[in-house]
Parts: structure tokens; C-alpha cells; sequence
């Protein structure tokens, strides 16, 4: 005998990106259509071929967790530990910075992380070359592991239930809202706090890109123009930072608690391409098998979306290959929905794009208005749809798909309708 599937629904989001680093910040640089780029600062990149990059601003652990939390916690883990507690705050979740009004043991946390701790990383093999094998500073391991993310954030605030995080490259954040959802449709917890984190503005982060060709090189005169989707100009991806969490839980564990419902996280879907480490597959496949099978699983027509918030990483392959794959899955409707890449505004955040780009896309929803890609000035002919150039409109948004694609072949898509 089946048994029915758990509605889930939104009902807290945090950021911390290159744009503003609350979700009201998010949201407001969004429709100012503000970049977030600049000169890297946090190490010299005279000599790299990009020295520019989207960091998180402003950012002082101490705003959002003991000062000696901190100390023993990574970049990344510091950002989701931020994100969670604004996410937690917003879904009424959160009391004397604990977690409450809802059962600890049934709630859990799974964090998608592209890479890591590569900051302590960096340091720690500095140390070792420069000063021996003593001289590693001995939270190296502790810091640097992807699952310390989630840790930290069961440890701070007191989350009991299952704590993990996962790596699919850049679709790591989307990723993780699908299991958190099939986690709560088995009823195994109640609530998840899921999303995605990174924070990989690096020397190894920037030269390991730059020697693949992936990021952008030709804008340090202005990197605000740099990441520009759809645009005949692109010549690479902006690398960003930060991290996206969402409260997910059932819809009757929502309701019991009277708690806001910012939208429904109604399909989902994860595919590979087995097809190349780097490249899409240059047809898309493993992308439209992935939107289809979203589509189905929130009992939706390709007619039925309004909005896709594309991966549209700015890069020569990619830009084509989802606009391709776009088309292939929605046919004629998809000269009738609206696309636009945020990372336009952003950068591209790695295993945190996914989750920093479903909270845009519940904004959007919620505030029934397309945010825009900004920096395209001359679109590329292969890529002809309606993208929302630069300037973002206000119009009926009934569903949104947002489309998170990685190296490796890692194709996510997760939908939100209203609920």
C-alpha cells in the first residue's frame, strides 16, 4: 500500500552572499540589479590571471556567533552557521540562540559543499612547507572537512537529527533541498535546515580555475561587468562566495506551529550526464531529463512555469547548452517563461549557488517579480530567449524552477510554487 508524500514548504531563509549578507539585503541589490564584484582583497592577486572575484563584504563572525566558536571554524563554516540562524530566526525557530518549538531529534541539517574548507587548507600546507610537520595548526582537519559545516551548525544550535553534507560541484546547494525534501516526504524528521555553502575566493580557489579556462580574465578595468550571461562578450565565470539555508518542514508541521509559508518546494529532480568532468553534455540531455522529471514530480505542465533562474554561469559552453536544453524541455513555451541568471549579480558562489538562487527564486515568487541579468549588452545568437536584460520587471509568477548544473555532469532542479 503507498503511502501519501509529505507536502514541504519554505518557511525560513538566510544569506550571506557578495550582495548583501540578509536576505533583505539579498533581495534589495537583486532589484537594483547590483553587482558585487571587485578586486580580490583577501590575498595578492597581482600575478594571477583574474584578480577579481565577488567576496562576501563586511562579514564579522562575531555578529553572528561566539567569538570562540569562530576561531575554530573555516570561512565556509562560519558563513552557514550566519545563514542559519537568520533562517532559523525567520522561521520562528530560534530562542536564546538555541533551536526551539520544535523537536531537536526530527530536525536535521544537509548542506551542500562544493569544496570546502580550502582557506584552512591553504594555511595549513603553507605551514607545513614553510615550517614542518609541528607546526600544522591542530584544528587543520576539524576545520577543513566539508561534513564540519553541518556539524558546526548542530553544535550551535542545538540540532539532534541527522547532520550531513554532500558534493555534486556546482549543483551541491540544490541538491541538498532535494534530499532535505526526501527526508520530510518519509517522514523521517519534521524540519531541515538545508542550502548550500562555500567560500573558495582562494590563491588555489582562483589559479585552479583560471588554469581551466573557466574564469573570467578580461575585465579587471571594471569586474562589475565581468559575469555576463547570454552575452556575446562572456568570457568566463566570477567566482563568488557565501551561503543560502532554507527551514524546510512538512506542511503539517508548519501549520501546527502557525508558522509563515513562504512557498512549496513542490518537484525536484537530480541527473548525471556521464558524459565529460568539465562540459555539459553539448545537447543538454542530462539537463532536460532533470527539468522533465521536476516538472512531473510537482504535477506541472512546462506551461505552468513562469520563471527559471538558469545556472547561466557566463562561461562559452554553458550559456548555449542550458539555453538549448531549455528549449528542448519546454518547447514552445520556453519563448513564453522568463530566464535570467543572478549570478550576474552574485558571481558564481560553487557549492552555495544553488541555495543563495532558491531563496531568489521564492523572492521572486513571493514578490511576483523577475529579477534581471544584468551586463547583457549584445546577446549571443544562440542564446534567444527572454533573459530580462538589465533591468528586472514585475509581473504573474505562478511556479519557478531554478536549475543548478555542475562539473562532473551534476544536473539539479528544484521548483517552488505558492503554497
Amino acid at each position: 500500500m503507498s503511502v501519501e508524500k509529505r507536502t514541504v514548504v519554505v518557511t525560513g531563509m538566510g544569506a550571506i552572499t557578495p550582495i548583501g549578507n540578509s536576505v533583505p539585503e539579498l533581495w534589495d541589490s537583486i532589484q537594483a540589479g547590483r553587482s558585487g564584484a571587485g578586486p580580490i582583497t583577501r590575498f595578492d592577486a597581482a600575478d594571477f590571471a583574474t584578480g577579481y572575484a565577488a567576496e562576501v563584504k563586511d562579514f564579522d563572525p562575531k555578529n553572528w556567533m561566539d567569538r570562540r566558536d569562530a576561531r575554530k571554524m573555516d570561512r565556509f563554516s562560519q558563513y552557514a552557521v550566519a545563514a542559519t540562524r537568520e533562517a532559523l530566526q525567520d522561521a520562528g525557530l530560534l530562542q536564546d540562540g538555541k533551536l526551539a518549538n520544535t523537536d531537536s531529534e526530527r530536525t536535521a541539517v544537509v548542506l551542500g559543499v562544493g569544496i570546502g574548507g580550502f582557506e584552512t587548507f591553504e594555511d595549513s600546507l603553507r605551514a607545513l612547507v614553510e615550517k614542518g610537520p609541528s607546526r600544522v595548526p591542530p584544528m587543520t582537519i576539524p576545520k577543513l572537512i566539508s561534513n564540519i559545516g553541518p556539524g558546526n551548525i548542530g553544535i550551535v544550535y542545538g540540532i539532534h537529527g541527522p547532520a550531513f553534507s554532500l558534493a555534486t560541484a556546482c549543483a551541491s546547494g540544490t541538491d541538498a533541498l532535494t534530499n532535505a525534501k526526501r527526508w520530510i516526504e518519509s517522514g523521517l524528521v519534521d524540519v531541515v535546515v538545508a542550502g548550500g555553502v562555500e567560500a573558495s575566493i582562494t590563491p588555489l580557489g582562483i589559479a585552479g580555475f583560471n588554469v581551466i579556462q573557466a574564469l573570467s580574465t578580461g575585465y579587471a578595468d571594471d569586474p562589475s561587468k565581468a559575469s555576463r550571461p547570454f552575452d556575446k562578450n562572456r568570457d568566463g565565470f566570477l567566482m563568488g562566495e557565501g551561503a543560502g539555508i532554507m527551514v524546510l518542514e512538512s506542511a503539517e508541521h508548519a501549520a501546527r506551529r502557525k508558522a509563515r509559508v513562504y512557498a512549496t518546494l513542490a518537484g525536484t529532480a537530480m541527473t548525471c550526464d556521464a558524459n565529460h568532468l568539465t562540459a555539459p553534455h553539448p545537447e543538454g540531455m542530462g539537463a532536460i531529463a532533470a527539468m522533465k522529471l521536476a516538472l512531473a514530480e510537482a504535477g506541472l505542465q512546462p506551461e505552468d512555469i513562469d520563471y527559471i533562474n538558469a545556472h547561466g554561469t557566463s562561461t562559452p559552453i554553458n550559456d548555449p547548452t542550458e539555453t538549448t536544453a531549455i528549449k528542448s524541455a519546454f518547447g514552445s513555451h520556453a519563448y513564453q517563461l522568463k530566464v535570467s541568471s543572478t549570478k550576474s549579480m552574485t558571481g558564481h558562489c560553487i557549492g552555495a549557488a544553488g541555495g543563495i538562487e532558491a531563496i531568489i527564486s521564492v523572492k521572486a515568487l513571493q514578490e511576483q517579480y523577475f529579477p534581471a541579468t544584468i551586463n547583457l549588452d549584445e546577446p549571443d545568437e544562440a542564446c534567444d530567449l527572454d533573459y530580462v536584460p538589465n533591468t528586472g520587471v514585475s509581473g504573474r509568477i505562478r511556479a519557478v524552477m531554478s536549475n543548478s548544473l555542475g562539473f562532473g555532469g551534476h544536473n539539479g532542479i528544484v521548483i517552488f510554487t505558492a503554497e
